[in-house]
């Protein structure tokens, strides 16, 4: 378990993590956090703790969304939020080549390009949040305050 944080989408979101914070630290868990279920399930937390990064495509732009584990993501509210009728979640490949991370492993954090990100205010409701770190049996804590300062998000309403 321990070469996981060897693999290179690991150390990209580490870096970031820690340029942030040096105090921050990649947990690596023994089962998959690849579903908010998962990582709840395997950090002993409620599913609203975990942070959801998911890949949206508008017109020929991407956006990052991160939602709270126990909300579904809103399309409608994106689209008036951005102003664009024409948006959808990003397939796998997409995800990959905007991010560097596979579905699952998705990070808030060290993507590839340059993401306009969006913060669900839901996840406000939790002291300390979990995302991925770049594999999907790693995970970082998180406060939404820091959450929100090293991702430069933008906080919205952006759950169904």
């Amino acid at each position: 378990m321990k070469d996981l944080l060897e693999k290179e989408s690991v150390k990209r979101a580490e870096q970031s993590i820690k340029s942030f914070d040096s105090s921050l630290e990649i947990i690596v868990l023994q089962s998959t956090a690849r579903t908010a279920r998962d990582a709840a399930n395997s950090l002993n937390c409620e599913i609203g703790a975990i942070v959801k990064s998911l890949l949206l495509r508008a017109n020929n732009t991407f956006i990052m969304c991160l939602v709270s584990g126990d909300k579904k993501c809103s399309l409608n509210k994106i689209k008036k939020i951005i102003s664009m009728k024409d948006v959808c979640m990003a397939n796998p490949e997409e995800v990959k080549n905007e991010t560097g991370y596979t579905i699952g492993g998705v990070s808030p954090v060290g993507h590839l390009k340059n993401l306009k990100i969006l913060i669900d205010s839901s996840l406000k409701r939790f002291k300390k949040l979990y995302a991925a770190a770049g594999h999907p049996n790693c995970v970082f804590e998180i406060s939404f305050e820091n959450l929100n300062k090293i991702t430069k998000g933008k906080v919205e309403e952006i759950v169904e």
